[in-house]
């Protein structure tokens, strides 16, 4: 059975999905609204290699669930299938929409929220993001707790792969402790503490800005960050949505759960290969690949 994976912030890169918008009308037209909501051009936050905000949250977010999608359209014109999708943090939102959750022009209202609300929180906090490999995720959460100053485990990407988040100092001071450990520390790209409780402002702006849109319940099955499990209760995706801005992305317990329940093949829709090798990681018996090109959706076996 297939699945289909949304990756998040980090993954964008200049010039994504250009290909994709020039052959193929469905993934253009997903730019047009996209531009239309978000009150900028699209165009030229994806293509135009002289602009320089790319990596700025405000576009960034907007920007990687629009490639995302370019890249569904343009599969699902191949002859795509699917049974489920997951994303991951901010490829949720593409999640929502591949699975009717959400219609294309609601998405980009959400993702317009999220990244307006995540920007003015970095742009007001001290927070920082870091990688850390080779060690397992009981022991990144003991020297988090040891150290002074906040910082914690957010996202558990993959047995041996955990990334903490918190204020820059803890961070640090934690990597620290890492590296005489023998772990491998990467410091993230991101402008804040995604996923830690320096994102509550964000939270609670978000919600308030979500809270009247019209989510339905998904045409496929669900997995979720929040839960690291399916999900089944779609009553209150506002709430869940805010919740799932300030706790950590259980990405391992979500792929066991979704290898749990019969999936087998794994396919990445979007910029990079980010998920396709945390799978590849985490998880036996499978086929995962990544489609973000033309020409890998040529070579993509659908």
């Amino acid at each position: 059975m297939n699945i289909i994976l949304f990756a998040g912030q980090g993954a964008q890169y200049a010039g994504m999905g250009k290909d994709l918008f020039d052959s193929c009308p469905a993934a253009a037209e997903v730019l047009k609204k996209g531009s239309d909501i978000l009150g900028y051009d699209l165009e030229k936050v994806c293509f135009d290699e002289s602009f320089t905000e790319l990596s700025r949250t405000l576009y960034a977010q907007p920007a990687i669930m629009a490639m995302e999608l370019m890249c569904f359209e343009a599969a699902k014109e191949k002859g795509l299938k699917f049974d489920a999708v997951a994303g991951h943090s901010l490829g949720e939102y593409a999640a929502m929409v591949a699975s009717e959750m959400l219609s294309a022009e609601d998405g980009f209202k959400v993702i317009k929220a999220r990244a307006e609300a995540f920007d003015r929180v970095a742009s007001s906090t001290d927070g920082a993001m870091a990688a850390v490999l080779k060690l397992t995720a009981d022991q990144v959460r003991e020297v988090c707790e040891s150290v002074d100053g906040y910082v914690v485990p957010v996202n558990y990407n993959s047995p041996a792969q955990t990334v903490i988040a918190g204020e820059s100092a803890a961070v640090t001071k934690a990597s620290e402790i890492f590296s005489g450990m023998k772990a491998r520390v990467a410091p993230l790209k991101t402008e804040s503490a995604f996923h830690s409780e320096i994102m509550k402002p964000a939270s609670e702006e978000f919600y308030e800005k979500i809270k009247d849109i019209k989510f339905n319940a998904p045409c496929v099955k669900f997995f979720s960050n929040l839960t690291g499990s399916e999900l089944t209760d779609f009553s209150d995706m506002p709430s869940l949505l805010a919740k799932h801005v300030i706790s950590p992305v259980r990405f391992t317990d979500e792929l066991a759960a979704v290898k749990d329940a019969g999936f087998d093949r794994y396919i990445e829709l979007g910029p990079g290969k980010a998920l396709t090798g945390l799978v590849k990681k985490t998880l036996t018996d499978i086929t995962a690949f990544n489609i973000d090109s033309i020409k890998a959706l040529e070579e993509a076996e659908l």
